[in-house]
């Protein structure tokens, strides 16, 4: 042991030789770098992870876990099974995939990874708009400022904050922005519908009405790595029926993180989308009871119209089926350019009211979770709302299977602790 403190200690004293060096050369960021890797360095040095399969064999299954290192690319290394790398985020969430069978414990320790030169997983930002890359092709975008509106749109329809657009492997879209049909809706975005807010009203779904709606405030922070890239941005519900000046009734913050991609039979991206809500003020939001308001999907526009959507859910129920039905999870596919793409998305055990119920609209690829189906319910000081849901898409049809297979490792994850 002694030897490898020794040897890590050579290393980063060269780390910080060529720091220094580079800040007398003018280079500052040179040397904040280099100085961002010692302290990490010596912050994971001799963390220990134990990861648990449980019942379950585990195929490219994500692992996260909170840890108190600073953020950059890690190596877990448990003897006997090759690196294990390890992105630890702003958030200081630690991401991995690993292969792992049933019944397995490995134990390891966390280090820094050192040069890599390996494919990553990108989240490329410009302005307040963030792009995924994996597999070197675009997977999603983060709308953070508010996007281009149609001619002919009137400005309440104006929004940011949500994800579009949505990508599969081969790079078949399979979302939608602005719709004709429903020009507030877009690819995947999180408002309510039905609320009470101080005795008002407001609507923060139907934006054209002019009541309410979800503005973007800012990008807390953007990462890029080899085991995930994600962004953390807050949003705000604005009651447009307060007088004389609108009041914000809940403040939102988004975690979005994509993943290197995932095996269904073939190559799958996959996503996901943490939310909390949480009251600007003292006062309650009602959410009143309702067929749709919370997190919604809107598919490419080439599945409008009753024939051209197929959709499929954990229990088994079809399009008409399904509507207003609660399920673990729905995958929603159809044919776009002639091709057949799909999204599935998993609705995770600790959401509220889980299996949520859906809205499956009849004749437009538009699909909700949608709790405030079950009755009223509140967002107050002491009780915010938490929800996080997984994407995965897909070019061709995911079997059912397969997806029971993703589900489980959503929601029962290896199990992981930190020393």
């Amino acid at each position: 042991m002694k030897s490898v403190i020794l040897s890590r200690a050579s290393v980063l004293a060269g780390r910080l030789v060529d720091g220094v060096r580079a800040l007398q050369a003018g280079k500052p960021g040179r040397y904040l770098a280099s100085f961002a890797l010692i302290t990490a360095a010596f912050s994971a040095a001799g963390q220990s992870v134990t990861l648990q399969s449980g019942k379950h064999e585990r195929q490219g299954a994500i692992v996260q876990f909170p840890v108190d290192v600073a953020a950059g690319e890690y190596v877990l290394k448990v003897a006997g099974q090759p690196p294990i790398n390890v992105t630890i985020d702003a958030t200081r969430t630690a991401t991995s995939l690993v292969n792992m069978p049933a019944g397995a414990t490995w134990a390891g320790r966390l280090e820094p990874l050192g040069d890599y030169s390996g494919p990553m997983v990108t989240g490329q930002r410009k302005g307040d708009v963030v792009k995924f890359v994996v597999g070197g092709k675009e997977a999603l975008t983060y709308q953070g400022e508010k996007s281009p509106l149609p001619q002919g749109y009137k400005p309440e329809f104006h929004r940011g904050g949500y994800i579009h657009s949505v990508m599969t492997p081969a790079g078949v879209l399979v979302t939608d922005d602005y719709p004709p049909n429903h020009r507030h809706h877009h690819g995947v975005w999180s408002p309510w519908t039905k609320t009470e807010f101080e005795g008002r009203h407001p609507d923060f779904w139907n934006m054209g009405d002019g009541t309410g709606g979800v503005e973007f405030v800012a990008i807390d922070s953007a990462w890029s790595g080899i085991a995930s890239a994600g962004v953390v941005a807050r949003h705000r519900f604005v009651d447009l029926t307060a007088k004389p000046e609108p009041k914000y009734p809940l403040n939102e913050t988004w975690t979005v993180r994509a993943y290197p991609q995932a095996k269904m039979g073939q190559p799958v991206n996959v996503f996901d989308v943490s939310l909390v809500q949480t009251c600007a003020t003292e006062a309650p939001l009602k959410l009143l009871k309702y067929i749709y308001g919370g997190i919604g999907f809107r598919g490419n526009r080439e599945w409008d119209g009753a024939a051209n959507l197929k959709v499929l859910t954990s229990e088994g129920k079809e399009r008409a089926a399904a509507n207003e039905q609660r399920a673990k999870w729905f995958r929603a596919s159809g044919l776009v350019d002639g091709k057949t793409a799909s999204i599935v998305v998993l609705c995770h055990p600790s959401n509220f009211r889980f299996p949520q119920p859906l809205r499956v609209h009849p004749t437009e690829p538009f699909i909700c979770w949608a709790p405030p189906q079950m009755g009223d319910f509140e967002i107050t000081k002491d009780t915010p709302y938490k929800a996080q849901y997984r994407y995965i898409v897909a070019d061709g049809e995911p079997p059912a299977e397969a997806i029971e297979r993703l589900w489980l490792d959503y929601a029962e994850p290896v199990g992981v602790v930190v020393k």
